[in-house]
C-alpha cells in the first residue's frame, strides 16, 4: 500500500512540474493553481508513504520517478530534445529505483 501511495505521489510530482512549465513562470493563473494543488498532493502523499518506507528510499524513488516522468512529458508534450545519452540516463535512474524497491526494508521485498 505504501509503495502505491509513493507512486501516486510521484505522479502528482510530474503533474506539478509539467504545470509549472505550462504556467510560464507563474504568469498563467490556471496553470499556477494546478501547480500548487498538485505540489500539495505530492508532498502530502510522500509524507504518508514515509510512515512505512524509509526516508532515503522514499525520497529517492519519489524524485527519480518524478524526474523520469517530467523527462518524458518534456519530450512528448513540450517537444524537448531527445538523445541517446538522455534516454540512457533516464533508464539508469529507473534501474536505481527498481534496486531501491527490491532491497527495501519495509517488508515488501528483500
Amino acid at each position: 500500500m505504501a509503495w502505491g501511495i509513493l507512486i501516486l505521489a510521484a505522479v502528482f510530482e510530474v503533474v506539478w512540474a509539467s504545470a509549472m512549465k505550462a504556467s510560464e513562470g507563474f504568469t498563467r493563473p490556471a496553470w499556477t493553481g494546478v501547480t500548487m494543488g498538485a505540489a500539495f498532493m505530492s508532498f502530502w502523499l510522500l509524507a504518508a508513504a514515509m510512515r512505512v518506507i524509509p526516508l532515503g528510499s522514499a525520497y529517492a524513488v519519489w524524485t527519480g520517478l518524478g524526474a523520469v516522468g517530467a523527462f518524458l512529458i518534456g519530450i512528448l508534450v513540450f517537444r524537448e530534445p531527445v538523445s541517446a545519452g538522455r534516454i540512457i540516463s533516464a533508464l539508469l535512474i529507473l534501474a536505481g529505483i527498481v534496486g531501491l524497491w527490491l532491497t527495501s526494508t519495509d517488508g515488501r521485498a528483500a
